[in-house]
């Protein structure tokens, strides 16, 4: 075997090597929040239940969910009326992401006026 051959056949197999580990379980969420600032997604019910079947398969998985997540499904309970939850995910957010705690803060204090 020649050295060309035998360079290309390394950088063939380094190519199937294992990939590492993504740091987030991003599943539908980017292509929803796209369609839903975009005005052509599915009405705040349909997103929310998408959203929240993206949590349960993330975590029987054992991975994280992206920052933003919990804030997105935030906005999406406040559009839908469902003010528990909206806390509870702000609260989420701020948990799993410190440094997102100042806009959390703003957002829960303009959802409680």
């Amino acid at each position: 075997m020649s050295i060309g051959a035998g360079l290309l056949l390394a950088a063939v197999m380094s190519g199937c090597a294992n990939q590492p580990k993504p740091l987030y379980h991003w599943g539908p969420y980017q292509p929803q929040v796209y369609e839903y600032f975009k005005g052509d997604g599915a009405g705040e019910q349909a997103q929310i239940a998408a959203l929240e079947e993206n949590i349960q398969k993330a975590r029987a998985k054992g991975e994280a969910l992206p920052p933003g997540y919990h804030a997105h499904l935030g906005l999406l309970y406040s559009k839908a009326g469902k003010e528990d939850q909206v806390k509870q995910q702000f609260e989420t957010e701020k948990a799993l992401f410190p440094e997102s705690s100042s806009f959390m803060d703003f957002l829960l204090r303009k959802f409680k006026k």
